[in-house]
């Protein structure tokens, strides 16, 4: 493996996947793209490669050559060095299941992003499908681009964040990836651990409880409102802080500090105020982005299992109590149809139900049990 020239695999031809192979591929390193269905790769394999229009300085534009874009798992993994899952959360599953066999010592796979827990449920998939390969699984806090498909072989890159933190399972590796990572990006940062990442998720907040809670606007007006500013109200933004400080109680109850969505809001885009309304009316990153044009979006489909659940999950084995979550989940849940709760990603899907607090935090920084030795 070399650190100076890692060898990427970029699993998911969406719009963060394709965003980021491009990238990757105009700075000039080798890269894979994998897709478990042909349809979105084939323009994309028939043209040898993809466009990225770019908006931001941070990021290339033209033509990006993909030598290899596949929807083998075996050949898209095979001597990569760290490979980039960019997928919804829901897809962290299949994608560890179709890997476990063919993963060897010294990989890397990271999670772009987690949402909440999904390190521990792919490290846990992994072994629960035979990989005894020593692999290390790290999750980003968020996705790095704001990013749309123009087309299947077209990818527009609207912006990068300045920063986004990596956690790795176990923790102490987390330095080596991150050295690995900024060669190519330099905005991944460490984070502190998976836990923490995965806490500070903060679309689990500003997500599914603004959806539910605008669900009569956004199929009245086919989404025709700015989500943030018209669809935050005082009294929406009340049900959020409720939310918030559920989510900041059951980090604590496991040992870890998350930040509030305030602090987050101050953090990620300088918008300060006394109250959370007051933080979301100062952000101006959020000016003119529209709501959702329809209730089936992603903003329930994959906030409500992969974020909502598992930290209602992590709440009721820490004994903290989750009521407004668990109202976002049941009312999301009636919504679409669908029993989130169990679909979603419980503790026993992470791989840590019946632990204790120092059996969970040695996993976590450790990337092993007592029960497992060492």
């Amino acid at each position: 493996m070399s650190q100076e020239h890692p060898r990427f695999a970029i699993l998911g031809a969406g719009h963060g996947g394709t965003a980021m192979a491009g990238h990757l591929a105009l700075a000039g390193f080798d890269v894979a793209l994998y897709n478990r269905g042909e349809e979105r790769i084939h323009a994309i394999r028939a043209s040898g490669g993809l466009e990225i229009l770019s908006d931001s300085d941070r990021c290339p534009q033209g033509f990006a050559p993909l030598p290899l874009v596949t929807s083998d798992m075996r050949e898209a993994v095979e001597g990569r060095d760290l490979i980039m899952a960019v997928v919804p959360a829901f897809g962290h599953r299949f994608l560890a299941e179709r890997m476990a066999p063919h993963l060897v010592d010294g990989q890397t796979i990271i999670l772009h992003p987690g949402r909440t827990g999904g390190a521990l449920e792919v490290l846990s998939v992994l072994r629960a499908n035979g990989c005894t390969a020593d692999v290390t699984v790290c999750e980003a806090q968020t996705l790095l681009y704001a990013s749309r498909s123009v087309n299947p072989a077209q990818t527009r890159v609207f912006a990068v964040k300045n920063s986004v933190p990596v956690a790795c399972i176990p923790a102490h590796r987390t330095p080596d990836v991150i050295r690995m990572l900024r060669c190519a990006l330099p905005q991944f940062i460490p984070g502190d651990n998976v836990m923490k990442t995965s806490l500070d998720n903060i679309g689990a907040v500003f997500h599914p409880a603004v959806t539910v809670l605008n669900a009569a606007r956004i199929e009245s007006t086919h989404g025709d409102f700015d989500y943030y500013t018209e669809g935050i109200t005082p009294s929406v933004s009340l049900i959020l802080e409720r939310i918030d400080a559920e989510r900041v109680a059951v980090a604590e109850s496991l040992g870890f500090h998350a930040m509030t969505a305030r602090e987050w809001l101050y953090f990620a885009y300088d918008a300060a105020g006394r109250t959370l309304i007051e933080a979301m009316r100062n952000n101006h990153g959020y000016e003119g982005i529209k709501a959702p044009k329809t209730i089936y979006t992603r903003y329930l489909s994959e906030d409500i299992p992969m974020s909502l659940v598992p930290i209602s999950s992590l709440g009721r084995m820490g004994g903290v109590p989750t009521p407004a979550i668990d109202a976002v989940i049941l009312l999301g849940s009636i919504l679409h149809g669908t029993d989130y709760r169990a679909e979603g990603r419980t503790v026993e899907r992470m791989g840590i139900a019946g632990m204790d607090l120092r059996r969970i935090r040695r996993f976590v920084l450790e990337g092993r049990t007592e029960s497992e030795g060492g």
